[in-house]
């Protein structure tokens, strides 16, 4: 039996926007963005396999991968959207770059959060892969309350640190609503290890970019500009003071910053619509 994608939709604006959520994550991931964003965009967020309602590929590593990109647009299909606008955060975002690569006719607009189009050299996938199974490992032996300590404690979730006691317990309480098993399984087929290099076909990805890290995380911000530096029709955007997850360490400077990027005009001007595929676009640019 296919891969069946749980989601949620809410919303009531003109845009369409899906919504990708991270590792550990749910489509409840954006919830509090909801006041903010509900008048102006009409909003998909799914839930990753091995997270929330959506279970594992019945394939493993790399087919596991593909499944999950046929799932997702099997969500499109039911819901008879035929173009939208694509938002993901960190495993998200490199998932949506990877359904933008593969179907770039469904989609209109790109916004990567802390993302990457992953790696480039054959013995960094092997790597990864097996830190990756380590990590399942982990969750598998030591339980999912026991990761969580482990996780949350990366310096890469610094910032998230700095949240208020309310905050940062529900976003505990979201991150324990999975499973140690779903989430073991998540690594192993949605992992950095597994998914495919973009790097090289950056160049002919023709979809307006938007590229969103926090600029105290330096590793995914140094990302970003080397990926700008390959995209032709990019922005490019860090947040003063924050880590991994703009979307939860400034909310609301995050979300002024995504619907100013949907709702800019010249990104769906003519020229760039027919500008020749060899030459630059005219509606390119990136943020220093």
């Amino acid at each position: 039996m296919a891969l069946k994608m749980a989601y949620e939709a809410w919303g009531e604006g003109a845009r369409p926007l899906l919504l990708v959520h991270g590792f550990t994550g749910s489509r409840t991931s954006f919830d509090h963005l909801r006041a903010v964003w509900s008048p102006h965009v009409r909003v998909i967020a799914v839930d990753l396999p091995g997270h929330g309602q959506t279970p594992l590929p019945t394939r493993p590593g790399r087919d596991g991968f593909l499944e999950t990109l046929d799932a997702l647009f099997g969500v499109l299909d039911e819901q008879g959207v035929q173009r939208t606008h694509l938002l993901g955060y960190s495993q998200g975002a490199r998932f949506a770059l990877a359904a933008a690569m593969q179907r770039p006719e469904r989609f209109m607009r790109l916004v990567m959060e802390s993302g990457s189009p992953g790696l480039h050299r054959r013995v960094a996938r092997t790597e990864r892969r097996v830190k990756d199974s380590e990590l399942a490992l982990f969750l598998r032996q030591k339980g999912l309350s026991a990761f969580m300590d482990y996780w949350e404690a990366l310096p890469l979730f610094a910032g998230l640190r700095g949240m208020d006691e309310e905050r940062r317990a529900a976003l505990r309480a979201r991150r324990l609503a999975n499973t140690a098993e779903g989430l073991a399984g998540a690594l192993e087929c949605l992992g950095l290890g597994v998914q495919p290099d973009y790097w090289p076909e950056l160049q002919r990805h023709r979809l307006p970019t938007l590229l969103l890290t926090g600029a105290l995380d330096e590793k995914f911000t140094l990302t970003a500009r080397r990926m700008a530096e390959e995209l032709p029709v990019v922005y490019r955007h860090a947040f003063e003071g924050c880590t991994h997850a703009p979307h939860l360490e400034v909310p609301e400077a995050y979300a002024r910053e995504v619907l100013s990027f949907l709702q800019t005009p010249w990104y769906d001007a003519p020229e760039f619509e027919t500008t020749d595929p060899g030459s630059p676009s005219p509606s390119s640019r990136s943020s220093p």
